[in-house]
């Protein structure tokens, strides 16, 4: 169930006729990307700095020399079971995204659920920005379907909620597992102590949110405080506390709920360092569960710069904490970029004829309005 800000927790069912679905965004044009000339040429000559410093500046870094070379030894066997490792992980995504956006009456099947996170994840490629274009694709699809703009950014932070909060949970652990010696592996103050201080942090900030009242925009314009003007400005600016309080409010929910697809967050990072695990071992051994883990977590910070995808915040990132723990090089170097060509690269082009897919299943939507009920 849904708690909608301002609004009561009864599940009225939503009749979205031609009408209504006009109001939740079928006049609304997919995102697309708009590539000016100034942007084309600040990605080429990006594109060209990024592989001019991985060809050229690392291996002359020491140690590095023969970091290329050893590309030609990966066990193949490895690097298969590396890309069966992906494939699991997306599969996760997956049935987490249905937990979530499928509850009540929806015209999302699997097959759409496949299409609306894997053109999420071609979005993503495209816009950057730590997945916004990601979160931009996937809102347009829900409202197209039908789904209720209020219950869409709900659903949408406990989505998030859910899966990153996955990703904090493991900040927190990693780091106190490494900083005490519970887990095995060198253990740097500014890598083990501060993440997991600020990942708690950010846990608890989340979960406070739950305690911000559903009716918290009615209450302010009921205060007898300022004038009208101001009032209507408060309550616009208690919009995205009052929905933060009911995406999380909804998440817990459905984590009490024990539906077994909130297991697909775990399944979705797991896997996903589990590759990153097979490609260590496809080039000489992997470092410490722990060590793995963290320096996993830690990198993927890099998708908050805004770089197309990441690339170059995450692999060096990474490489970079991997470094920091006393990981050796070459390895980690190789087995860095040769995760990033499997979890980054290999998904993009089923998830660029996904986008192209999506585009039909909604003007077949569109075509044929439905009951959408929350």
């Amino acid at each position: 169930m849904d708690e909608l800000p301002g609004r009561t927790r009864s599940p009225a069912p939503l009749t979205t006729g031609t009408s209504q679905l006009v109001g939740n965004g079928a006049e609304e044009e997919m995102p697309r990307v708009k590539m000016t000339r100034r942007a084309v040429i600040g990605l080429v000559l990006f594109t060209v700095a990024a592989i001019g410093f991985l060809y050229f500046v690392l291996p002359r870094i020491a140690g590095l020399r023969q970091t290329w070379s050893r590309l030609a030894d990966g066990n193949a066997w490895w690097i298969a079971l590396a890309v069966g490792f992906e494939v699991v992980s997306f599969l996760g995504y997956v049935a987490l995204f249905r937990t979530v956006f499928v509850r009540g009456g929806s015209r999302i099947d699997w097959r759409e659920s496949y299409q609306i996170t894997m053109a999420g994840l071609a979005a993503t490629r495209l816009f950057a920005a730590a997945g916004a274009g990601g979160v931009a694709l996937t809102a347009w699809a829900l409202r197209r379907s039908g789904m209720e703009r209020r219950i869409v950014a709900c659903r949408m932070i406990a989505f998030l909620v859910l899966l990153y909060g996955v990703y904090m949970l493991a900040l927190v652990l990693g780091g106190l597992g490494l900083w005490l010696g519970v887990l095995s592996g060198r253990a740097p103050l500014s890598l083990t102590l501060v993440p997991a201080i600020l990942a708690a942090c950010v846990i608890v900030i989340v979960l406070a949110m739950a305690l911000v009242p559903s009716d918290f925009q009615r209450r302010l314009l009921d205060w007898r405080i300022g004038s009208d003007r101001v009032k209507r400005w408060a309550h616009g600016a208690a919009t995205v506390p009052a929905s933060m309080s009911s995406g999380v409010r909804t998440a817990i929910s459905i984590v009490r709920s024990n539906d077994a697809g909130v297991v697909g967050a775990v399944v979705w990072w797991g896997f996903d360092i589990a590759v990153l695990w097979a490609c260590f071992h496809a080039f000489g051994g992997s470092p410490p569960g722990g060590v793995l883990v963290l320096a996993y977590f830690i990198g993927m910070l890099g998708n908050t710069l805004p770089l197309p995808g990441g690339i170059g915040g995450v692999d060096g990132g990474m490489i970079g904490a991997f470094l920091a723990f006393g990981v050796d090089d070459g390895l980690a170097v190789v087995a860095v970029l040769v995760y990033r060509g499997i979890a980054f690269w290999l998904p993009t082009l089923p998830g660029a004829l996904a986008y192209l897919q999506l585009r039909k299943t909604v003007k077949s939507w569109t075509a044929a309005p439905a009951r959408v009920s929350a």
